[in-house]
């Protein structure tokens, strides 16, 4: 049009209509302008913003009083200093003379003095992998997400092993902190899935794993131990510079959001079970490295074999059983089975499980429940472990420390909070023993505790309490019933009288093997 000026917007749009085979009047209207000015324009007699370049100022500088005398010389002395700080700093000096007003002013003065007159800057220098060459280990959360497992908040890390050059990537779920056996795990389980190791591995410097296991030498030896075994060359990026790791980071954000993706398309953000988040993360990774397939599979073919065997990727830990059957590590208590009372075990310790051996031989495994804070510890006491003991000491069980530990739910704690109002303490032990025995032999634990609520809260029953042999015969009934249904077989009798059949036929085929015995005798003969 008339009396304006043309973009470089609009030049753009030209070039790229008369790029696609559109004429001059076309391309012209499309951009809003004349056909005569797209004739100029191809023949480069058009130049944008005809008028020379101002290099004159429109207003004065609020400023230039102070410019040199005061705001340079700080800047050159500190040149990390922000225009508002500057500007708090003429406000203290010279009062009402520098209103806020004027701090857009010199946010553009300050940031044209830095790119002209500033120190110089740190650059990103963008590095060309080989395949086979690096893989980049890092922790990471979804930080818009809440996932839930039945509801509740499921407090979690993600463990990220990544390829540089395909960008093969695997996740795993860590419930612990950063940690050295979660790093060590996660990418001893990469490798093994990948078929391969690369030549060098990368991850950070270590610090929040050595706030958690304690000696950082100690977690560096162990690091470099690690990559040693698969003929990796270990190595960190600086502390402070986490754009050197920034072959895993940046991808983070990639592989988060489709996660985010995946999970808006599943509704639901809660888990029936840590299994089945794992599950879903697992999916969604393979479907992520399914679009890297040629890269990841030429950069197969150049990783170095695996050993033999996998290695160590668990810390070693020595424990006595006490005479509470219970081990105690980590600010973590709990329960083996009675029969491993006084044993000294060794504790292979996980990221989110342990194993305990007896010598070479694995007698024990538990999930780990981890404390809240430095300041508390978490104890897990099985309800199977213990109760042969209570139904020989019942009466221990009132004044047990972990009492209400062993309540397989709420239920189970109401139960006993009325035996403890409504009789005798010996019989409300002794009650409440057989009552969690019953709960560990049926399969209708919840059902067994909803039963006894109804009836000592229904005051018009009689008898509220149900009696132990009525509710063995309820309920262990009702157990056995369910088994049957699931293993009986259809079995179908068959007629008796195919014996005589059987009989019949032995009986004339020996008669036959007789008479040709003596048949051949007598040829012989």
């Amino acid at each position: 049009m008339s009396g304006k000026k043309i973009t470089k917007q609009q030049v753009k749009i030209y070039m790229k209509e008369r790029k696609s085979g559109k004429t001059q009047v076309a391309s012209a209207a499309k951009s809003s302008f004349s056909e005569r000015s797209g004739r100029s324009i191809e023949k480069d007699q058009f130049q944008l913003g005809s008028q020379n370049p101002r290099d004159w100022k429109t207003r004065s500088d609020p400023f230039e009083e102070v410019w040199d005398e005061i705001l340079c010389p700080q800047l050159e002395k500190a040149p990390g200093l922000s225009a508002i700080t500057l500007l708090e700093l003429l406000q203290e000096k010279y009062p009402e003379k520098y209103p806020d007003s004027k701090l857009r002013t010199l946010q553009r003065r300050v940031k044209q003095w830095k790119a002209t007159e500033g120190p110089e800057k740190e650059l990103i220098i963008r590095q060309i992998h080989e395949p086979g060459g690096m893989a980049l280990s890092d922790f990471t959360k979804l930080k818009k997400i809440v996932i839930t497992i039945n509801g509740v908040p499921f407090k979690h890390l993600l463990y990220h092993f990544r390829l540089a050059y395909s960008g093969w990537s695997y996740m795993q779920v860590v419930e612990g902190g950063e940690s050295y056996t979660a790093l060590a795990e996660g990418m001893q389980n990469a490798l093994w899935q990948l078929g391969g190791s690369p030549k060098e591995h990368r991850t950070d410097h270590l610090s929040a794993a050595s706030k958690n296991d304690g000696n950082k030498d100690e977690l560096t030896e162990r690091y470099f131990a690690f990559c040693d075994y698969y003929n990796m060359k270990a190595s960190f990026n600086n502390l402070g510079r986490s754009h050197e790791n920034g072959g895993v980071e940046g991808p983070h954000g990639h592989l988060k959001r489709r996660i985010e993706q995946a999970l808006l398309l599943r509704d639901s953000y809660d888990f029936s079970s840590v299994q089945e988040y794992t599950d879903f993360i697992k999916k969604t990774v393979t479907n992520h490295n399914r679009r890297n397939a040629k890269s990841v599979d030429l950069e197969r073919k150049v990783l170095k074999e695996l050993p033999f065997g996998r290695t160590c990727d668990y810390d070693n830990i020595t424990a006595q059983v006490s005479t509470t059957g219970t081990i105690n590590f980590r600010r973590e208590t709990y329960s083996l089975p009675s029969r491993l009372k006084g044993e000294i075990l060794h504790i292979h310790l996980y990221d989110n499980r342990f194993e305990a051996y007896l010598g070479t031989t694995k007698v024990y495994q538990s999930i780990r429940s981890r404390p809240k804070n430095k300041n508390c510890r978490t104890r897990t006491i099985q309800l199977e472990h213990v109760i042969e003991t209570f139904k020989r000491k019942p009466g221990a069980f009132r004044g047990c420390g972990y009492r209400d530990d062993l309540f397989p739910n709420d239920d189970y704690y109401q139960i006993w909070k009325f035996l403890e109002r409504n009789h005798p303490t010996k019989f409300a032990n002794k009650y409440m023993v057989s009552l969690l025995d019953l709960s560990l032999k049926v399969k209708c634990k919840i059902e067994l505790a909803l039963y006894i609520l109804d009836r000592i809260t229904n005051q018009s029953k009689s008898n509220a309490l149900p009696t132990l042999i009525d509710l063995e015969k309820r309920f262990i009934k009702k157990a056995f019933e369910q088994t049957k249904d699931v293993f009986s077989l259809d079995v179908k009798q068959h007629d008796l009288s195919e014996y005589d059949d059987c009989l019949d036929f032995i009986i004339n085929n020996q008669t036959e093997n007789k008479t040709g015995e003596e048949t051949n005798h007598g040829e012989y003969c």
